[in-house]
């Protein structure tokens, strides 16, 4: 996928695609009548019908405007060590190579945006040289929220002990410590605190619960938007079904806010949100209806 929001250039930069969770694991308020309802469109592009698993895209978004080459999130990554996920555990996937095709090498990347630091998101932040983990994108400001950063980071975590060393032995075990670190070693991190604009055409935002310092990214061009929405959703259904959090949502009644948020924000701007795992055609409209939402996927 390749489009354009005014003047700036979008592509979707495809690491893997298919069924990867049982849809009753990853969304616990799932039901099985939802099928009845939805099951029309669910099937076979975002449901798969023989495993019954949801289809997720796992992807990253090249953006080019005017001044800067921007790659927003960086999926999961090869050579990373993640058992606990089988589906990243040690993956070959040709992810450089796709960014090459769309005409991008690393070098010429500026910034690399990471909406929150999950393995799925931060991957291909290192890559494996000669034993060492390095940045993959060696020109580049690899731009992550304060909150987020200190929240991983297993040499501090927040106060109610969730955060930092909580994780070491979670399925999240090892990600800062490959895909993060290596970049604050290089000297390639920047943090930035609340509201924050890059450039003329983007904006950076806190949009907290799937993990308290996830973000959203704002592209703004000639009186269009498109709004990458991270994990805020994982899957159309949650368009229908604002309330549903996934299993691995952090703080779930923000979660719920932030999700309401963005979608009632999209409907009247009719931006087009732009998820992170979304299976084709990857990008959406939203529209009211009632206390409900609806949504063309394009």
């Amino acid at each position: 996928m390749t489009g354009k929001i005014g003047d700036a250039v979008v592509t979707r930069i495809e690491e893997s695609i298919g069924p990867i969770f049982d849809p009753g694991f990853f969304f616990p308020d799932w039901r099985e009548d939802v099928l009845r309802e939805h099951g029309h469109w669910l099937v076979p592009t975002h449901l798969a019908p023989d495993s019954g698993k949801l289809i997720l895209s796992i992807h990253s978004w090249l953006i080019r405007t005017r001044q800067h080459t921007i790659l927003l999130d960086t999926c999961a990554g090869n050579d990373k060590h993640r058992p606990a996920i089988p589906h990243f555990h040690m993956q070959t996937t040709p992810y450089l190579e796709r960014l090459a095709a769309a005409g991008v090498a690393p070098e010429r990347v500026d910034f690399v945006l990471c909406t929150h630091l999950h393995s799925d998101h931060v991957g291909w932040n290192t890559r494996l040289v000669d034993g060492r983990w390095v940045p993959t994108f060696p020109n580049a400001k690899y731009v992550f929220s304060k909150t987020e950063r200190d929240y991983w980071n297993p040499t501090r975590g927040l106060a109610d002990g969730t955060g930092g060393a909580a994780h070491a032995k979670s399925r999240f075990a090892g990600v800062f410590e490959d895909s993060v670190l290596p970049v604050i070693a290089a000297g390639q991190e920047m943090i930035v605190e609340g509201e924050y604009r890059l450039g003329d055409e983007l904006s950076i935002e806190p949009a907290p619960g799937h993990t308290p310092g996830h973000v959203v990214v704002t592209l703004r061009s000639r009186d269009e938007e498109g709004v990458f929405t991270g994990d805020v959703l994982h899957h159309p259904i949650q368009i229908h079904h604002p309330e549903w959090n996934s299993v691995v949502c952090v703080l779930p009644e923000a979660a719920r806010r932030t999700r309401r948020r963005i979608l009632e924000h999209c409907a009247e701007e009719a931006s087009l949100i732009l998820p992170a795992h979304f299976a084709a055609p990857h990008a959406a409209r939203i529209r009211r209806r009632g206390n409900r939402f609806e949504f063309t996927l394009e």
